[in-house]
């Protein structure tokens, strides 16, 4: 099958015609120069941003969306390689973020969009088209009337399994925008490609919007879920690590799962559970391994068997004949085969062999005719080898008599016996290779056309017959898939149970609150020499914003990366690298980490992550996860922190779970008395001025090293004295900052608020958990002598600031009244100036002073 070629990602359209009638499509071809339309409103990509697909497939997808301010956008795709069609139909916002993610996911090599959306360009065509960089796809334009949503339920009551037509039909009723998208792809299949599926053969499903997952493509980039970032061949990324499956089928499963996780409390708990028994069932768990290695890829052979030309050819013929008769690959229906295919026919690969096979690869007595083209065919070739053996003693020479596709039969002739000798005429079409003389004769040249007719009448016939075994065989097409669906997905749980015998996880529990204790990285770990360190992570409402600080090389990265990537292996089904954990479902993740200048779009770092946060802030909600490293440091100190203040209270205001990784020691300080802003650091051992340990462990609270900057600096080798000039200048810059702090009404009234919340959710928890009794009464009594304590503090704080503001009120008084007499007296004064400068002005420019 051949797969159409793949042009680079930026486009312009040029029209192409395919030849059938009046069907015609518009094919994107590369612009030459770059184009200067409208910015991008798709989240910014990253350079070498592609995703790595699982394996190279035949994806053709059609879009259709609605107009308005909220757009419906319809999807279909049809995968040529594994004979599934999924739909799809999104409520999206204006940046289509939705419907990129979904593009992404399948990675397809072709997208057809309405012919009319491209002039003028509507906005998700130009957004598709922005984002063939980090897929490769091309775009191809389908005339309106081909978007027909009749015909696309003509092609589900047709094309779909009998016992699922219903259903889907249900699924799709009143997704217009997605039956008109299988439609046109269905048609685009056939017309254009030249491909149609067999009646009732292809696996349609109905994929809601909702149900998953959503994570973008600079999330999936900078996590590393299917790609390592320095070498894209290595397999130190999260599917790398998780992929212990021993099927094609279960691989393509889990890469669809890592990026579209599940948000079904119940199926995550039923692979949970199915993960546990499999690790405690020993002989269970390496039968079923046993079982699965060397499985064949059942979901491309089926493929072949239901895809077929529209037109048939002899060479078409001949493919399927030799495709279908490998006996591995026909176990599945192995009864219904033998009774048509000889039992000793085996997949071939050299010429002889490989049409010797396709001639008698159907048993004798199914077709009289075809047994008569056979013996043929048969006669003619020992003809061929008669006449060589003729020639041979009537030269007196050692005649080899070969075959190869484009020649046919041919005469092989040492040239060791021909030393002193002159070939005889009769041989013709002389090629001297080596050591050996290759040739013909016009007799072995007629025999060659009598061989190669009687051979072609017999595949057209065995043809026939393989076409009445294959409709047979396709009655079973539906239980086949569908086995091969569960075998795909057991082999995925098997992969995860192979491994928590591989690693130290476990099982995850699904709850509302984060808790993760002593969590590790689980790609660290994996490539790390030394023992990795955990860490415990904690998250709810009131500690939804956490600010991590720390020095350089302590670790927050890794630290926060460890959050996102647990959480994606919990709603996949798989354990996790912890020594408990629990997860609330979430349905967005997003990712703002370390990127350097792009300069493919002509942006600096400081404009390419804040087009990334801009992103995140219109997409995110309560029910989302962003993590957030180093923002604001590619400009000015100032600036970064003003910008990174505003966008961390937008992601409080959000109530998503937000870790935000940041060297602004003033941001921690400044956002630590807002409700749900907890400050955590990773702390480091100082062993003197110049020496620090780093201790990888988080610790609450803002870091303590002031200036840990100038310790890793005096590891560098500078001049003698310039580092001591930095810490003495630091240390001047810190003590006049701590002069202009002090303690406002509004940050008392902040933690004041912050108390009370934390008491609620307190009492919210006990409410719900299991302490009872004398248990709990010692609690509750605990919990309000802490919070009486706390709240005393707090009230002794602002007497303290009230005190403090009345003597600055004192001292203003004094000023003021001074001030007045300071005013008092210049206006007294001010007379004399004025009449002072009248006289000046008077006197003329030749009068003195």
């Amino acid at each position: 099958m051949e797969h159409p070629s793949k042009p680079s990602a930026s486009y312009t359209s040029a029209s192409t015609s395919y030849g059938y009638g009046d069907y015609t499509t518009t094919t994107s071809r590369p612009r030459t120069r770059p184009g200067t339309g409208r910015p991008s409103t798709a989240r910014p990509r990253t350079a070498a941003s592609t995703i790595a697909r699982a394996e190279s497939q035949h994806m053709v997808c059609a879009v259709a969306e609605s107009r308005g301010i909220s757009p419906t956008v319809g999807l279909a795709f049809v995968n040529l390689d594994t004979g599934e069609a999924v739909l799809c139909q999104i409520n999206d916002s204006q940046t289509y973020v939705r419907t990129m993610h979904k593009v992404r996911v399948y990675c397809p090599s072709e997208i057809l969009i309405v012919r009319t959306a491209s002039s003028p360009k509507s906005k998700l065509y130009s957004i598709i088209e922005e984002g063939g960089d980090d897929i490769g796809y091309r775009i191809t334009l389908l005339d309106r009337r081909y978007w027909a949503d009749s015909t696309g339920y003509e092609y589900i009551q047709t094309l779909a399994f009998k016992e699922d037509i219903e259903a889907i039909k249900i699924s799709v009723q009143g997704n217009y925008y997605a039956i008109c998208c299988i439609a046109a792809v269905l048609k685009y299949i056939e017309l254009a490609l030249n491909m149609q599926f067999s009646y009732h053969s292809l696996r349609i499903r109905y994929e809601p919007s909702e149900g998953s997952m959503m994570i973008d493509v600079s999330t999936i980039y900078s996590l590393e879920l299917v790609q390592n970032l320095q070498d894209p061949r290595s397999k130190d990324c999260l599917f790398g690590l998780l992929n212990e499956t021993l099927t094609a089928m279960g691989a393509r499963l889990l890469r669809n799962n890592i990026l579209q996780p599940l948000t079904d409390r119940g199926v995550l708990n039923d692979r949970y559970s199915a993960i546990e028994e499999l690790t405690t069932k020993e002989e269970m768990f390496f039968a079923t391994r046993a079982a699965l290695k060397g499985f064949l890829d059942a979901d491309r052979l089926l493929t072949a068997l239901i895809v077929k030309p529209v037109m048939q050819t002899p060479q078409t013929t001949e493919q399927a004949i030799n495709q279908y008769c490998a006996p591995e690959n026909v176990s599945p229906v192995q009864d219904l085969i033998d009774e048509v295919i000889n039992e000793d026919t085996s997949y071939a690969k050299q010429p002889l062999e490989l049409r010797n096979q396709r001639t008698y690869a159907v048993k004798s007595g199914v077709n009289g005719l075809l047994d008569v083209a056979r013996t043929t065919y048969k006669e003619s070739t020992e003809d061929a080898y008669q006449h060589c053996t003729e020639l041979s003693q009537e030269y007196d020479l050692q005649l080899d008599l070969k075959y190869e596709n484009a020649r046919q039969f041919y005469i092989k002739i040492p040239a060791s016996e021909l030393e002193g000798r002159v070939l005889p005429p009769v041989f013709t079409n002389i090629i001297r290779r080596k050591n050996n003389i290759e040739c013909q004769t016009l007799e072995l040249m007629k025999r060659n056309q009598k061989i190669n007719d009687s051979h072609q009448e017999v595949v057209l016939m065995s043809d026939k017959a393989v076409d009445t075994l294959i409709e047979t065989v396709r009655s079973h097409m539906s239980v086949m898939f569908k086995i091969c669906e569960a075998i795909a997905l057991l082999d995925m749980t098997v992969g995860f149970a192979q491994l928590v015998t591989l690693h130290d996880y476990t099982r995850p529990q699904l709850t509302d609150t984060l808790a993760i204790k002593s969590g590790r990285h689980p790609i660290k770990e994996k490539i790390m020499r030394d023992k990795f360190i955990p860490n415990d992570i904690y998250a709810t409402q009131q500690t939804r914003f956490q600010i991590i600080t720390g020095c350089n090389m302590s670790g927050k990265s890794t630290y926060i990366r460890t959050v996102a990537l647990t959480t994606i292996m919990a709603q996949i089904g798989c354990f996790v690298p912890a020594s408990y954990a629990s997860f609330p479902i979430l349905h967005q993740l997003f990712a703002r980490l370390g990127m350097d200048d792009s300069i493919e779009t002509n942006m600096s770092t400081f404009a390419a992550e804040m087009r990334e946060i801009a992103f995140i802030l219109r997409n995110i909600d309560h029910r989302s996860m962003a993590i957030v490293d180093e923002l604001g440091r590619g400009t000015s100190s100032r600036d970064g922190l003003a910008i990174a203040l505003a966008i961390a209270e937008a992601l409080v205001s959000s109530k998503a779970l937000v870790w935000f990784a940041t060297h602004f020691k003033d941001l921690a300080t400044i956002m630590h008395e807002r409700a749900g802003v907890l400050n955590l650091h990773l702390a480091v051992d100082m062993e003197s001025e110049n020496s620090m340990t780093m201790l990888y462990k988080i610790a609450e609270g803002t870091v303590k090293e002031s200036h840990y900057g100038l310790a890793l600096a005096r590891v560098v080798p500078f001049p003698p004295g310039l580092v001591d000039r930095a810490e003495a200048v630091a240390q001047k810059l810190e003590r006049h900052m701590l002069r202009k702090k002090r303690t406002s009404e509004t940050v008392l009234k902040e933690k004041r608020r912050k108390l009370i919340l934390n008491l609620k959710e307190h009492l919210v928890q006990a409410h719900n958990g299991v302490l009872e009794g004398e248990v709990l009464s010692a609690w509750l009594k605990e919990l309000q002598k802490e919070f009486v304590n706390r709240m005393s503090a707090l009230e002794a704080e602002a007497a303290n600031i009230s005190q403090d503001t009345d003597d600055e009120d004192d001292q203003m008084e004094d000023a003021s009244h001074t001030n007045d007499t300071q005013r008092l007296s210049t206006s007294a004064v001010q007379p004399s100036v004025v009449s002072i400068s009248s006289r000046v002005t008077s006197s003329g420019s030749g009068s003195t002073f």
